[in-house]
């Protein structure tokens, strides 16, 4: 059974930097295509930046590229949200999910993840 568990959240102010981590146990964290997603109260989930294997390509939504990388270290199994330059809009729970890659590196619909984290609370404000 995949478990993926998230950490790194909390309140900030506008500006400030966070990272948030997501540790994978229970499969074979470097054969997955993992995500992050987030959502606001009141509004849908929403893809935020997916990284694939072996060729770590990236994707990141237009809403935060520029200020958000994604990245992982398939030694600690763990997937890595670095955030700078936070907005109030920013607010959301983080999700952190994972799919066994096909071959496919742009994939941003919730429905395509198999295996997802309990979330993460991210709180800027201004």
């Amino acid at each position: 059974q995949v478990q993926l568990v998230e950490s790194g959240g909390g309140s900030v102010q506008a500006g400030d930097s966070l990272r948030l981590s997501c540790a994978a146990s229970g499969g074979t964290f470097s054969a997955f295509m993992m995500a992050w997603f987030r959502q606001a109260p009141g509004k849908e989930r929403e893809f935020v930046a997916s990284i694939t294997r072996p060729e770590f390509d990236r994707n990141l939504a237009d809403s935060v590229k520029g200020r958000f990388t994604i990245s992982r270290d398939n030694a600690k199994s763990t997937v890595y949200l670095h955030m700078n330059s936070l907005k109030p809009e920013d607010t959301a729970v983080y999700y952190c999910a994972a799919r066994y890659y096909s071959g496919t590196s742009y994939v941003v619909r919730r429905e395509s993840y198999d295996y997802w984290g309990q979330g993460t609370q991210v709180t800027v404000s201004s």
